[in-house]
């Protein structure tokens, strides 16, 4: 439910815009709450445009509306699918952060849940983001700060990533296109086996791969004596992984604030009777060496 002050904040900045100020960053903001302190209820506008980022506000008091947007514009009704995650810091305090739209606000993170780094997403054409500061005597070091990202909730494996769409992850096989298609646009891609499983629903499972046909973030690194192969962790939910030490798969997924998650994986040997397939059909999206 909306506050009575909080939509006068929020009707005075959207009608007048006085006073709003701009990150000269499009990726991140940093700012600091000291200059609202004559003007406690002061509300500022940042606008940010890009795919990922992150925002620390030292000293919160006030509010600011934050406007995320993709840094190249989405085809047309691609932006309904786009969501946007954040990850707030474990010593992130000092605000409230909601979901501002048309002035209605609906929690998504209160101070004391900030500390757990739990991930939360929504869609993009619900709304800003609106960080409101808590009120208290002493604003020394209090920071509010977090990373986010723009999402798609569409393509390949994107299915298996949990805060997109909470309780409803599946383990259908991706389609023969969306197979091709995951190797060539994935964050990561290779082949693989599983080493070991985590005990949770979303612990990450350890891998190691005899082929790395791209990474992001590096993720994987190089393993053993004679350097061959590359060690790492994908979150995966635990009943979609196959038995460790068991058949070799093809491993494609995201990579979300530092860690792989895993997309479409089917089995190695079925992926290549697809990829030669399709490589004799002149279908292949992209060429890798499989060898």
């Amino acid at each position: 439910m909306l506050r009575p002050w909080a939509a006068l904040w929020i009707t005075a900045v959207l009608l007048c815009m006085v006073g709003a100020q701009y990150s000269s960053d499009q990726c991140s903001w940093r700012g600091s709450g000291l200059s609202h302190e004559s003007h406690r209820r002061d509300v500022e506008q940042v606008y940010l445009r890009c795919s990922q980022g992150s925002l620390e506000w030292l000293y919160p008091t006030g509010a600011i509306i934050i406007n995320l947007r993709p840094n190249t514009e989405p085809p047309s009704g691609h932006m309904a699918g786009l969501h946007v995650c954040i990850k707030p810091h474990p010593l992130s305090q000092g605000s409230h952060v909601f979901l501002e739209n048309n002035g209605d606000l609906r929690m998504l993170l209160a101070e004391k849940d900030q500390a757990q780094g739990t991930v939360t997403c929504f869609n993009l054409a619900e709304g800003a983001l609106f960080v409101e500061s808590v009120p208290q005597a002493d604003i020394s070091r209090r920071i509010t700060a977090f990373q986010y990202e723009l999402v798609p909730s569409q393509g390949p494996g994107a299915h298996m990533y949990p805060y997109l769409h909470p309780g409803l992850v599946t383990c259908k096989p991706c389609s023969d296109e969306e197979v091709l298609m995951a190797v060539c646009t994935s964050d990561f891609a290779g082949s693989g086996i599983f080493r070991g499983v985590g005990s949770k629903n979303r612990s990450p499972a350890a891998v190691t791969l005899s082929r790395l046909f791209r990474q992001k973030s590096r993720v994987f690194a190089r393993g053993g004596a004679r350097k061959r192969g590359w060690g790492g962790r994908i979150n995966v939910p635990s009943q979609c992984i196959g038995h460790p030490g068991g058949d070799e798969y093809l491993l494609t997924g995201s990579v979300h604030f530092g860690e792989a998650w895993l997309g479409c994986a089917p089995r190695y040997k079925d992926f290549l009777r697809l990829y030669v397939r399709a490589q004799r059909a002149g279908t292949n999206p992209c060429e890798i060496d499989t060898n």
